[in-house]
């Protein structure tokens, strides 16, 4: 029979002190030296087996602290009558943030577009896909059309320097928003994207924003239903 691959070994022994109790949520696991000297293994066999699950959302990697086991509640949470960059949200987590691009491109507006964007059918337009992680797990998978028009520069950026909505906030200053929320099936694509389960529910945030009376941009905003949630918080007048 073929021999189990060591990185698998040390990904059940983490998750077995885990079910069993033996760890608990907030707790921190011993040290990726620690794992390769108790193993026999190399530095890199035993990232392999962290970094799987991180990526499960099994544990949490905390810069210059150390790698914690993740509560089942634990969710991120952002603002939802509020635009905040998800760099720094993750950052302030203490997480450590990174994206992917996957495409930066120009489109030529069709119904669809054209209706998103409030422009002309055939309109030159702006499109990006980009996965953003925390602590290299993905946390929102993001689907933007921007009207050319007002963010020239918008194909010129590396926006794994900057996130789309930094580039935005400083060159068309925001003046409104526009949100709606709902739960989806995730297709193919989206699945894959965020490393959803066959059976995993899907947030989807439909964002369009102004920049004083300009449609600048409309986003899809996907975010795993089990590690993430959206939060309001709405001032009451009395009397």
């Amino acid at each position: 029979m073929p021999q189990t691959p060591r990185y698998l070994t040390i990904k059940r022994y983490i998750l077995d002190n885990i079910t069993s109790g033996r760890w608990l949520p907030g707790d921190r696991i011993p040290t990726e030296l620690e794992l390769t000297q108790q193993f026999s293994v190399s530095r890199m066999t035993v990232n392999k087996a962290v970094r799987d699950l991180v990526a499960e959302g099994m544990l949490q990697r905390k810069p210059r602290a150390g790698t914690f086991i993740c509560s089942p509640d634990d969710k991120a949470e952002s603002p939802l009558l509020d635009i905040r960059n998800i760099a720094a949200e993750v950052q302030q987590r203490g997480q450590e943030y990174s994206n992917k691009v996957l495409k930066q491109t120009k489109l030529v507006a069709d119904d669809e577009i054209a209706i998103k964007l409030g422009v002309m059918i055939r309109s030159t337009v702006y499109y990006s896909e980009i996965i953003h992680y925390a602590d290299e797990r993905p946390i929102q998978l993001e689907l933007r059309w921007v009207n050319a028009q007002y963010a020239p520069g918008y194909l010129s950026q590396d926006f794994t320097q900057q996130t789309p909505n930094q580039y935005l906030s400083a060159n068309c200053p925001l003046s409104a928003i526009e949100h709606t929320v709902e739960a989806v099936v995730p297709d193919e694509q989206v699945r894959r994207a965020l490393r959803l389960g066959a059976n995993e529910p899907c947030l989807l945030l439909n964002r369009r924003t102004w920049s004083g009376d300009k449609l600048v941009s409309s986003a899809l905003l996907y975010h795993p239903g089990t590690k993430y949630k959206l939060s309001s918080k709405v001032s009451v007048a009395t009397t």
